[in-house]
């Protein structure tokens, strides 16, 4: 941080007296964990939703889509929400909308409304989790650091991910998929009595009215953003542009895409401004958040297709490796903020590491891949994925901020999480599947000679137990192909790191103070009136 940089005092009105201090950001540490553990449906379930239910697997896939969604269109909105409402009304009304969307969620079966309940719940998602990490930034970092500020958070909420896989897991497996809604539900109930009873309606500032927000252009973008992932998550159900379906879709996005660029250029106050996308160096961190998601989707394709498919694992097995991702997202953190805060490195070469460990996750299932192995052996790789998403995301924030004043900084960080929760992913997916479909096809064509018609000669041939082993060893060939073109990418984009190595920047600008922020916004309406 520079010397320009004062710390600030700490402290949090909004609870009674009765409350010790000591506890209090401990409470809304806890407050967000129960945040980041909901969601509308849980990966951990899908398979026994996708049996008990009429459901298809693109079909529980979209509702996770559309969760983050609601979580990335909503980020410009969030400090607009802060300085109109009291602390504890947008934390009752965040824990009251999660309580409702998880249980409504599982009764849900029209399609649209339960993608839309979905929606809604991302939206009160992050609206809790900003409230309660916004309120203790001060208790991370006196001087608002915000190398100190990201790698906590994430350690959050990249933690709470892996342990809401595994809860979910468990509680599918013990009871059923359904119990994890309750579970949250009972998280939720915690949460508003805690509220209820320890806490008090408190202004930090001056009330702000919610005037001058872009409420259509919102919608715009948050039905470009469902619309991509609809696009790449049906593609290879509807057979692509072969299907009247998709090449409606295609140009229904370009429709959508139109309308928005010609709202942010002529509508007085747009919800994404055009300075927004000017300033240097912010198309490479889209360009680059957007590779490395396509990069990490390998976790919930080709991971998954080999344990369920290869080895047969059940959820309960599989799911043992979240812990070891959980111990390279806690690794990560850490040694981010050991880089940035503590030695003051360049940003670009943490990135660069990054990749490095990254693609050593890509080579370790490519060199260990195989029907004979032991779970243990993928404990090293999935460490390495842990550690490199950790890293990876919480610089390319602090990049992010740096780079950019902070009136525009949280329109980019909703582009940015578009890409980096949504368009990334869902891209990576798609790429994947259908490069798995053309290599296991190829290679049933190039090795379907081994089967012919002298072994069939012996009597008695085990022709099932022979095909299920051939099928099997075809679908482990097919997936160390995909790894091993996606290790060429990821070394290919780590050997343009080390060619351009210069760091963004060397001295830390100081966070403004939540006053100075509100005469900011107060001041660009009140700029936009007179003109």
């Amino acid at each position: 941080m520079s010397g320009t940089a004062r710390p600030m005092s700490f402290s949090m009105p909004m609870f009674r007296r009765f409350v010790p201090e000591r506890i209090r950001p401990w409470i809304y540490v806890f407050f967000a964990v129960t945040f980041q553990f909901s969601g509308g449906l849980y990966l951990g379930t899908l398979n026994q939703m996708e049996g008990e239910t009429a459901l298809m697997r693109e079909d529980l896939l979209m509702c996770l889509y559309a969760n983050l969604a609601g979580m990335a269109v909503y980020f410009p909105l969030l400090f607009r929400m802060k300085f109109r409402f009291t602390n504890k009304t947008l934390l009752c009304a965040s824990a009251t909308g999660v309580l409702l969307c998880n249980l409504a969620a599982p009764h849900v079966t029209f399609l649209p409304l339960l993608w839309l309940v979905c929606f809604l719940e991302g939206i009160c998602k992050i609206q809790g989790t900003f409230e309660c990490m916004s309120n203790i930034q001060l208790w991370m970092s006196p001087a608002r650091d915000f190398t100190v500020f990201f790698p906590i958070l994430h350690i959050v909420i990249l933690g709470s991910m892996q342990l809401s896989d595994l809860l979910a897991t468990y509680l599918m497996y013990y009871y059923r998929w359904d119990y994890m809604q309750l579970c949250i539900c009972g998280g939720m109930m915690v949460d508003l009595l805690i509220l209820t009873v320890c806490t008090r309606h408190f202004r930090m500032v001056k009330k702000f009215p919610l005037y001058g927000i872009d409420w259509l252009g919102a919608l715009l973008w948050a039905a470009l953003l469902l619309q991509v992932a609809y696009l790449f998550d049906y593609g290879d159900w509807y057979d692509w542009w072969n299907s009247p379906v998709v090449r409606r879709l295609a140009v229904a996005i370009g429709i959508i895409i139109a309308l928005c660029l010609w709202r942010m250029l002529t509508v007085r106050h747009p919800y994404l401004e055009p300075k927004m996308w000017t300033y240097r160096h912010l198309w490479p961190i889209f360009i680059l958040i957007t590779l490395v998601e396509v990069f990490l989707a390998t976790e919930h394709v080709l991971e998954e297709v080999f344990c369920e498919e290869v080895m047969r694992y059940a959820e309960t097995v599989s799911v043992r490796l979240d812990w070891l991702a959980l111990s390279g997202i806690l690794a990560g953190c850490l040694f981010a903020y050991w880089w940035m805060h503590v030695k003051r490195f360049s940003y670009l070469r943490l990135l660069a590491t990054g990749l490095a460990v990254l693609a050593c996750y890509l080579s370790g299932f490519y060199f260990t891949l195989s029907a004979d192995i032991h779970l243990s052996q993928l404990y090293l790789p999935v460490l390495f994925r842990g550690f490199a998403y950790a890293v990876l995301s919480a610089t390319f924030m602090v990049c992010l901020e740096e780079i950019m004043t902070f009136q525009h900084f949280f329109q980019a960080l909703s582009v940015f999480n578009m890409l980096h929760m949504v368009v990334g992913g869902v891209m990576g997916a798609a790429l994947y599947s259908q490069g798995l479909s053309y290599c296991v096809a190829d290679n049933l064509l190039r090795y379907g000679a081994s089967v012919e018609r002298v072994a069939y000669s012996r009597a008695p041939f085990p022709l099932e137990e022979y095909m299920e082993s051939f099928v099997s060893r075809i679908m482990e060939v097919s997936l160390k192909q995909i790894y091993g073109w996606v290790l060429y990418a990821c070394l290919f984009l780590f050997l343009l790191f080390l060619l351009y190595d210069a760091p963004i920047r060397r001295e830390l600008k100081p966070m403004p103070s939540w006053r100075k922020i509100r005469t900011l916004i107060a001041g660009s309406f009140a700029i936009r009136k007179r003109e």
